[in-house]
């Protein structure tokens, strides 16, 4: 509860820096400008405005109240009552960056950690401390690169199946730099890696693939990395995070670069964020790593310890020396990941993923068998799939909210001729019947 100051309380605090009373503080601004009127409602009671929230948040649907097939980049998974029992410990609720080892261990130690486990799950040699989301993790892939190359190299290719919304903040990000071009987008959606090769030369900074891609697609690019490298060029790939608990790393396809949405490791939906943006990379552009970075030591008397290390706070606060930075509070999404991966641990995220994956094989099965639908995936996929409808997928989607559950992903939206596709999403949070129940509703579709 909210305690307020006390009269003579407010009287000694007012006597003490030599003013009468509260309205001389206002001495300063011109008197018509002191009180204006507000048009507020009458004040209500704690117990009144809760309801009134209530009602109002009731307006909204969620994964609660709905069947979701819904993915598209952020997905409903089941998060286990530790991670939010930890996330909400006041020694983790800090409003600034941590830039005092000696106040900050324990989230110096939890960034650490998150950092450590980012990596085993990439096979990167080193990870920040997490971004925005994916799609500022992309963005800041791209100007690593750039920087990298000392802006000599103006090329960026991006595969057309990588998420749409990180090549437009890729583009808000980059599209201003002179001479820079980033091409690729406006390719075929259902391309396959190798269809990026021709666009590759020396002149090629960085090469972005997403893996699974955005359609859902599991790709080997083991031949795209070479052909990145033997251009000299950088290779970025966004990930799953969850799916990298079934799929081979990237680093095996020689990824320089990592980056993703770490949404799924045990965030919540939260009507689109905040999420967590993950970067990891080789350890030779270490030094070129946006964000913080924290690693472990010992103090002078050999206690392991834990600080910011390789930038100083200076390169933060001087603009002009200046990586791109990340809030400190992104860090409590830092945490959640970490809890979430360490209470599921090897073996629960890898199951997990086997959930995601048997299931939505179930679910791409069952609906290829319906009239008027098709899977048109011809490679391997994860947990999403695409389906070919009878009519738009916006009305496919409809009909499907009338039975109270939330559709797939309109393809139509980003990818021009796709009116008729729908980006299916499921999870280990579907269970069969749900399936089933999805199924019977499109099978409505052809008989509407």
């Amino acid at each position: 509860m909210f305690i307020p100051h006390t009269d003579l309380e407010r009287q000694e605090m007012l006597r003490v820096i030599g003013v009468n009373s509260i309205e001389e503080l206002f001495d300063a601004v011109p008197v018509q400008y002191r009180f204006p009127p507000i048009n507020l409602p009458p004040a209500l009671t704690e117990m009144e405005i809760m309801t009134e929230l209530q009602d109002l948040a009731m307006t909204n649907e969620s994964t609660r109240d709905l069947i979701s097939f819904l993915g598209a980049g952020a997905y409903n998974h089941y998060i286990p009552a530790v991670v939010d029992s930890i996330l909400r410990r006041g020694e983790f609720y800090t409003a600034y960056t941590p830039y005092q080892p000696e106040i900050s261990q324990g989230t110096l130690q939890a960034i650490f950690e998150y950092q450590s486990l980012i990596c085993s799950l990439t096979g990167m040699d080193a990870s920040n401390a997490s971004h925005y989301d994916g799609a500022t993790a992309t963005a800041e892939a791209a100007i690593l690169a750039y920087h990298h190359f000392r802006g000599k190299r103006t090329k960026i290719i991006t595969s057309p199946s990588v998420n749409p919304q990180y090549r437009d903040v890729l583009c808000t990000y980059m599209c201003g730099y002179k001479d820079l071009s980033i091409i690729g987008g406006d390719l075929d959606p259902l391309s396959k890696p190798d269809q990026l090769i021709p666009l590759i030369d020396f002149n090629t900074a960085l090469v972005i693939v997403q893996y699974p891609d955005f359609l859902g697609r599991i790709f080997d690019y083991t031949a795209l990395g070479q052909k990145v490298h033997e251009a000299g060029a950088l290779f970025a790939i966004a990930v799953n995070p969850l799916a990298l608990g079934l799929l081979k790393p990237p680093s095996e396809f020689g990824a320089d670069i990592v980056v993703g949405e770490g949404q799924p490791l045990g965030i919540p939906l939260s009507f689109g964020g905040p999420y967590l943006g993950i970067f990891a990379t080789r350890k030779e552009y270490v030094r070129k790593i946006a964000g913080r970075l924290v690693g472990e030591t010992v103090d002078n008397q050999g206690r392991k310890g834990y600080v910011l290390t390789l930038t100083a706070r200076e390169q933060h606060i001087r603009r002009e020396k200046a990586t791109s930075n990340i809030c400190s509070n992104q860090g409590l999404m830092a945490l959640a990941a970490t809890a979430y991966v360490s209470a599921l641990g090897k073996n629960g995220l890898r199951h997990v993923a086997e959930l995601c994956y048997q299931k939505a094989h179930y679910a791409a099965q069952e609906i290829a068998a319906i009239p008027g639908f098709s899977v048109i995936n011809d490679t391997p996929f994860f947990h999403e799939f695409v389906v070919r409808c009878p009519i738009p997928a916006s009305e496919v989607n409809d009909i499907l909210l009338e039975e109270d559950i939330l559709g797939g992903y309109d393809l139509g939206q980003v990818y021009p001729g796709m009116e008729n596709h729908l980006l299916v999403a499921v999870t280990e949070m579907n269970t069969r019947e749900q399936i089933d129940t999805l199924c019977e509703a499109l099978q409505e579709v052809n008989n509407g």
